[in-house]
């Protein structure tokens, strides 16, 4: 096992209590390892710009070498008792949550955001494997009542095969988490891809699974240039299963290249999600929910709420008192616990710009922030638009940044129809204390999640997924686990 660069490890150490969970390379098959030409790429922290390390960055030849100790890990994996992949999952279940500090810590400092928001995205982590450590025990078998003489028919679940787990740089722990549990749990044996903006989370996360005692080559995390590794596991038919969290552009991307192989796919893509305020709602809830809906990861969130839709008779005062409240919150450097951190690069600060540039051209009103902040070129103010038209930018493409768009309308149906109005469908919000209305928005709207007078919905035992081009399949629930899991049927003669 090779050690870890010293000069960088010293300078995170005081950080963390455990400095042995600052990992810089790949773990492959049990060990860790570098790049054979010794490439790597540098992790910056998006609150001041420094450097936190560098990460070994592999080829896709190396990339294409990791699937063979999953591929071969996976016949004992899958064969294990359900109760021994319980337990093992449930020791890393165990670890995640002893080392609990310094994990939200080092997010915070490769991620940007608050300190209390990296705390609760390691318990939100956690619950995943704690609730697949237990799905595991299920059975798998169900009998079906025979329709032919003297025949007898079951129908079995079995595990797909290698599983290649691709995940984004807003949520590093929590979407390994809930797709690798799942896929152990199913009996998978997984290959871990984490953005190379974000890796040091997941290398943590593998330094835990190895102290739980999972064996070599059934949790690996292969570090490097996504289109590199991904590229490489993409092509290789001994990866059954494909899931991915990210861009919708990047999803196309993956649907496209796995129909070579036809692998099994999961994907979880873009939200552009809508929050409707009726006249009949509660303003004052309504407002608290929407800076909730709207700040919470900066922004940075494919469940943050992008187009406020609010009843006419309640839109001066909703705008007025959510654009207060959003001024009121305080920005800042993750580990001091603002409301509101850095954004994650450059690309995501440009983006903000050019969508209230545009909304600001074409009509709409700036009730407050829209511009960059002092305490550093990644920090971009909590802002708030209104009166903004429907050929805005940001009415039809996800910001993924602190910027809210407020429109009003007249009618339930105009604002269904207006809510409809996008390629995406992850998840919409409604604000209404009438059950009828309730029943039929949540009818009528077009997407996979649907909340009601609040904002958090999510968590291990719900089935997690959009409609549309917000992506196929479900995360989270028995269903994740069935996601890498095939059906077969057999039928056994008796006469």
């Amino acid at each position: 096992m090779t050690a870890p660069n010293t000069r960088t490890a010293e300078r995170t150490a005081p950080l963390l209590d455990d400095a042995r969970l600052l990992r810089q390379f790949s773990y492959i098959a049990g060990r860790w390892s570098a790049a054979a030409d010794g490439r790597t790429f540098a992790v910056r922290n998006p609150a001041d710009g420094g450097r936190l390390g560098d990460v070994a960055s592999l080829s896709a030849d190396e990339a294409r070498a990791a699937i063979d100790p999953a591929h071969k890990a996976f016949a004992g994996w899958s064969a294990l008792l359900p109760q021994e992949r319980t337990r093992l999952l449930r020791r890393w279940f165990e670890l995640i949550c002893d080392n609990r500090e310094d994990l939200a810590r080092l997010m915070t400092l490769e991620q940007g955001k608050p300190i209390s928001e990296a705390r609760g995205e390691i318990d939100y982590a956690a619950a995943f494997v704690e609730f697949y450590a237990e799905e595991a025990r299920r059975p798998d078998t169900q009998s079906v009542t025979s329709h032919l003489a003297d025949a007898e028919m079951e129908t079995w679940l079995e595990p797909v095969g290698v599983a290649a787990l691709v995940t984004p740089w807003n949520f590093p722990c929590a979407m390994i988490t809930r797709k690798a549990a799942a896929a152990l749990a199913a009996g998978c044996t997984v290959l871990v891809h984490p953005s190379h903006e974000t890796p040091f989370s997941a290398l943590a996360l593998a330094e835990l699974a190895e102290r739980a005692g999972f064996p070599a080559g059934v949790f690996n995390v292969v570090t490097g240039d996504a289109a590199t590794v991904v590229g490489a596991w993409m092509e290789d038919e001994r990866v059954r299963a494909v899931s991915f969290t990210g861009s919708t552009e990047i999803g196309r991307l993956i649907y496209r290249q796995a129909a070579s192989t036809v692998k099994r796919l999961v994907l979880e893509l873009g939200g552009h999600a809508p929050f409707l305020v009726f006249s009949d709602a509660d303003l004052e809830r309504a407002v608290a929910e929407a800076v909730k809906a709207k700040f919470a990861t900066s922004g940075q969130d494919c469940l943050g709420a992008n187009r406020f839709l609010v009843a006419r008779p309640l839109y001066k005062a909703f705008c007025k008192r959510f654009a207060e409240a959003s001024a009121a919150l305080t920005v800042g450097p993750g580990l001091e616990d603002p409301a509101i951190g850095p954004l994650m690069n450059e690309r995501a600060v440009a983006k903000q710009e050019a969508h209230v540039a545009d909304a600001l051209e074409r009509g709409a009103k700036l009730l407050t922030g829209g511009k960059r902040l002092a305490a550093g070129p990644l920090f971009y103010a909590p802002t708030v638009l209104c009166d903004v038209p429907d050929n805005a930018l940001i009415m039809r493409e996800e910001t993924f940044g602190p910027v809210a768009a407020i429109r009003p309308f007249d009618s339930e149906e105009e604002a269904v129809r207006i809510a409809n109005d996008s390629e995406y469908g992850l998840i919409a919000y409604v604000h209404s204390e009438d059950p009828r209305r309730i029943y039929r928005l949540s009818r009528a709207l077009r997407y996979g999640m649907i909340a009601v007078n609040r904002t958090k919905v999510t968590g291990a035992p719900i089935p997690f997924g959009g409609m549309k081009q917000s992506g196929i399949g479900r995360e989270g629930a028995a269903d994740g686990m069935r996601a890498f899991m095939d059906l077969k049927y057999v039928c056994r003669d008796w006469a």
